[in-house]
């Protein structure tokens, strides 16, 4: 059973912080990238990577033209967890899909999780 796929939201947050009307605590950015602090953070160190522009909205409408950004993403997410100094402890990158995993914007986005031992991928409780 294939799910729609929800239109893309100009006005999301991440939009919004894209264009500066939101302030963020950026960590990184390039033409391609904008890393900033989570304002509800999940780990002592938890850092959002979004791609510039009208983004796909998650995982769910990924296509083969996304494969190379969402190369890069991963890449630069590992860079940016290394300068933060999360190489030798150790960290996680996740990308969420939908409401049931967590996911509250939709622009698509990979939290990098960090600086401390970290708990189970998922839980039911």
């Amino acid at each position: 059973m294939e799910r729609a796929v929800a239109a893309y939201d100009p006005d999301n947050i991440f939009a919004r912080i894209l264009r500066d009307e939101i302030p963020s605590d950026r960590v990184y950015e390039d033409d391609e990238f904008v890393a900033f602090r989570d304002i509800a953070p999940s780990a002592p160190t938890h850092v959002l990577v979004i791609p510039r522009g009208e983004a796909p909205t998650g995982p769910q409408a990924f296509t083969t033209e996304d494969e190379a950004m969402l190369g890069r993403m991963t890449v630069t997410a590992t860079r940016i967890a290394r300068e933060l100094g999360l190489e030798e402890g150790g960290y996680r990158l996740v990308l969420n899909n939908g409401a049931d995993a967590g996911q509250t914007v939709f622009h698509v986005h990979m939290h990098i999780l960090g600086g401390a031992p970290l708990g189970p991928v998922a839980s039911t409780a």
